[in-house]
């Protein structure tokens, strides 16, 4: 069965300057969530957002938020993000944490959970926490900064969630993040990924709105066999 696509723009990509003008872009837009990217300098060598700047988002938009931890130690910072107004929040396999723990955690605080994996991560090594989360995000870039090429080989990976998803009848969504464009949302959609973030290639466009449409119009040509 075909799920629905959803386009989550990168708050890491937009003009931070002009928060509000940049939401009302992608609202304008019509996207289905927003994507905050959450790194702390450890896990990975960047710095960005914390629970106030969910906060902010929050009461800007009735958008969903969609808030990727990237940070050592996410069991100690979940609670924050999700009473600042996180509607899914994603944590990594590779962090320094009780992985199963931290997904009852963020369950246990009615917000849906997902689970991201590294370029070089093998899918098996997910194992049974699959049946425990909402989403499994898929990085198609090593984590850290934005605009780095997509790396093809993660595809397979893709394939291989999909086949698990059916083997088990679980009902998690898929999600790319990591230099996603008009040219590599085809293979991810194909592969079958349905939740796409990307930042430079709609909020580095002077038209939001027809960036978003091309995307999706290049992943139905995708789903209908083109």
């Amino acid at each position: 069965m075909k799920r629905p696509l959803k386009i989550a723009p990168s708050m890491l990509a937009s003009d931070l300057g002009n928060v509000e003008k940049e939401v009302r872009r992608i609202e304008a837009a019509g996207v289905d969530l927003i994507h905050v990217d959450v790194m702390d300098g450890h896990f990975v060598p960047n710095l960005t957002f914390g629970p106030d700047f969910v906060a902010t988002l929050k009461k800007l938009t009735p958008i969903p938020l969609d808030v990727h931890l990237m940070i050592q130690q996410p069991d100690r910072y979940a609670r924050s993000f999700i009473e600042a107004g996180a509607d899914i929040l994603t944590v990594h396999l590779e962090a320094y944490h009780d992985v199963k723990r931290t997904l009852e955690i963020i369950r246990g605080m009615g917000c849906k959970c997902g689970l991201a994996i590294n370029p070089m991560t093998l899918f098996q090594n997910c194992g049974s926490l699959l049946k425990k989360v909402d989403l499994l995000l898929c990085m198609t870039v090593n984590p850290g900064f934005g605009g780095q090429p997509f790396i093809v080989e993660v595809l397979d990976k893709i394939r291989q969630a999909v086949a698990y998803r059916e083997q088990h009848n679980l009902n998690f969504d898929i999600e790319v993040d990591g230099g996603l464009t008009t040219d590599t949302i085809g293979p991810s959609v194909a592969a079958g990924a349905n939740v796409i973030v990307a930042g430079t290639s709609i909020f580095r466009k002077e038209d939001a709105t027809a960036a978003v449409k091309e995307l999706r119009a290049r992943a139905a040509e995708v789903s209908a066999g083109g």
